[in-house]
């Protein structure tokens, strides 16, 4: 099929580097590796900081002015895409391109992670909940990258609709070298902490993980953090700098290499979807210690590959990093069970084929639609 493709929480030629980029360019890779053309339509981020309802309109204006472009552009070529695709709607980026271009030329709407939060119809973001919700009703599949995203979803969407499809990632870029020597001559349990440095819910991150290594003192470990940002004068001070390397921004392609280095990684998590370094961090082979929140326990198999605590327990993730960094075997366990979870659950091809069926329900879905229509 020709997929038109856009992504209004962040293009994927945004500058910055994020988990929400890469798993919309990996959505991108996947669909072609089924075999599908794949078009970015439009590059139009909708996303935006602070809502209200001026902002909102102002937004909802430029957006139907780009799909009015596009449209012009399909009529111009005379050729239509077979369904259109988009990737990361929720309140704070809904979509009014792929609805409108999919009503007007009759195509099959597809949404790939969703998220709603109902608090948020009344407020500063009611519009733009109004606006995702709407697009949610258009489309003929709606699929959640988290258990935690679907069952809010289902709310509001049969279940014909809606179906779950875990995250994924391209392996063959963190293929685990086994000539990899775990773990420091001295015994010194290497860990390892990947995220960006910023205000909110990433420096609480970066607090919590400071408290539990504050109550781990006697055992011996080092700590490597891989991220960079605005909060980094913050940040810094909260840890040990006798025990803590601050590597900055790592360009990803080194990124395999780092894992590889290291023996855990380590991140609560705090208010992440499911945070994609966890993926990255089992395929290269390393157990996970997180917080267990949102989707995160759908890609750490808890007490398998990873260990994971509630939510900004600093307590509980200080004894999950002492049982792993005290036992050898556990932790050698662990991170071959995070290599076979990758392989078996959460690989380029099972993305490539979960996303393929999702596109032919979509256009059965919109078949059938159109026949209760009458043809229309």
């Amino acid at each position: 099929m020709r997929v038109a493709f856009t992504a209004p929480m962040k293009p994927l030629d945004d500058p910055v580097p994020s988990g929400d980029r890469t798993m919309g360019r990996l959505i991108v890779q996947a669909l072609e590796l089924a075999g599908h053309e794949v078009e970015v339509a439009s590059t139009f981020r909708s996303w935006r900081a602070e809502g209200g309802e001026d902002v909102t309109r102002d937004v909802k204006e430029l957006a139907l002015s780009e799909a009015n472009t596009i449209a012009d552009q399909w009529m111009k070529r005379g050729e239509v895409p077979d369904i259109f695709l988009t990737y990361h709607l929720y309140h704070k980026a809904p979509d009014w391109i792929g609805p409108y271009l999919c009503a007007k030329f009759n195509i099959p709407y597809v949404v790939v992670e969703a998220s709603r939060a109902p608090k948020r119809q009344s407020g500063n973001w009611a519009l733009g909940f109004n606006a995702a919700d709407a697009a949610m009703s258009q489309a003929s599949q709606v699929v959640a990258l988290t258990n935690s995203d679907a069952r809010c979803l289902s709310e509001v969407l049969n279940a014909d609709v809606l179906s779950v499809l875990p995250p994924f990632l391209d392996e063959a870029k963190f293929e685990l070298n086994h000539s990899v020597t775990k773990g420091s001559a001295d015994g010194t349990i290497r860990l390892l902490c990947a995220g960006m440095m910023r205000e909110g819910d990433k420096l609480f991150s970066y607090m919590v993980l400071s408290a539990a290594l504050k109550q781990i003192t006697d055992l011996p470990w080092r700590l490597t953090i891989a991220g960079d940002g605005p909060a980094r004068a913050e940040i810094e001070p909260l840890f040990d700098k006798s025990r803590t390397e601050f590597r900055g921004l790592i360009p990803w392609q080194e990124m395999p290499r780092l894992y590889r280095a290291h023996d855990i990684f380590v991140w609560p998590a705090v208010r992440e979807a499911f945070g994609f370094v966890f993926l990255e961090a089992q395929s290269c082979g390393l157990p996970v210690v997180g917080g267990r929140v949102f989707g995160v326990p759908d890609i750490v198999e808890e007490g398998t590959s990873g260990l994971l605590s509630d939510e900004g327990d600093a307590s509980a993730l200080a004894q999950n990093l002492m049982s792993l960094i005290k036992n050898n075997h556990k932790r050698q366990n662990m991170a071959q069970a995070a290599v076979e979870n990758i392989r078996n659950n959460h690989s380029l091809a099972t993305g490539a084929k979960g996303l393929d069926r999702v596109l032919q329900a979509a256009v059965e879905h919109h078949q059938y639609k159109r026949r209760m229509h009458g043809g229309t």
